[in-house]
């Protein structure tokens, strides 16, 4: 293990609290996971229960009724909320992105942090609850994590989180030439890879912490960079095959 791994990992370990005796549940983490849309079930399933298996105490999922109903079956761990919609499942009439995103706003002042994107999608009508979810956790100062499809929100709404410095951005290498392009920058401005190019795009989003993912990961918020080299396990590519 190389010293930067070290030096990452002791940092996470500063980040993750004791198991005493005396706290009750919930004292040890309650984090949301927003997405799981019909056809994406089991990115909100696996990021809920990483969360629960560092120690979390309580994690939920947001998600819609058809998503919900096969979460469920995953695990018992998870709290399961099926409060998204997708623009199928209103009427064509009526788009409430506002009304939808009213209780989970609610409950932000309950969580300790919030995850958005996996297996949110990119339908027109879970992309604007998300917007408004985004907003409500600024004003309520609940840190969020922004991965998959939140991400392709960002490209057409940057200033969603710009500036705020409790929002961490999980972007690869194709996300993260796209939030670049997003912002107007050029590949000379802000290159795809390397240290220089993390800490670039998280000082263009107004200290963002940005995690950069790749053969080695860069993680920067615009003023201090950490490189996470630790190989993780070779997985094939997802998505269509390239012939």
């Amino acid at each position: 293990m190389s010293r930067t791994t070290q030096e990452l990992l002791g940092k996470v370990r500063m980040m993750v609290p004791p198991m005493l005796g005396k706290f009750h549940k919930g004292q040890l983490g309650r984090v949301a996971v927003i997405g799981g849309s019909e056809n994406y079930t089991g990115a909100p399933y696996f990021s809920a229960m990483a969360s629960a298996r560092l120690g979390c105490d309580l994690s939920h999922v947001f998600c819609t009724p058809p998503a919900a109903n096969v979460i469920k079956t995953y695990s018992p761990n998870l709290m399961v909320h099926p409060i998204m919609r997708e623009t199928n499942e209103v009427p064509a009439s009526h788009s409430p992105a506002t009304d939808i995103a009213s209780p989970i706003i609610k409950m932000l002042s309950n969580l300790h942090a919030v995850v958005i994107g996996p297996g949110l999608g990119r339908d027109a009508l879970m992309q604007a609850t998300v917007a408004e979810i985004i907003k409500g956790a600024r004003e309520a100062n609940v840190p969020l994590v922004l991965d998959a499809d939140a991400l392709w929100l960002l490209q057409e709404q940057p200033d969603l989180i710009k500036g705020y410095k409790e929002c961490v951005l999980t972007p690869n290498v194709v996300e993260f030439g796209r939030l670049v392009k997003a912002l107007g920058l050029s590949e000379e401005e802000i290159p795809d890879t390397g240290e220089a190019g993390c800490k670039k795009l998280a000082q263009a989003l107004g200290g963002v912490c940005i995690v950069r993912k790749g053969q080695v990961d860069w993680i920067s918020n615009g003023e201090g960079t950490l490189q996470g080299d630790l190989q993780g396990g070779n997985k094939r590519s997802g998505g269509k095959a390239i012939h």
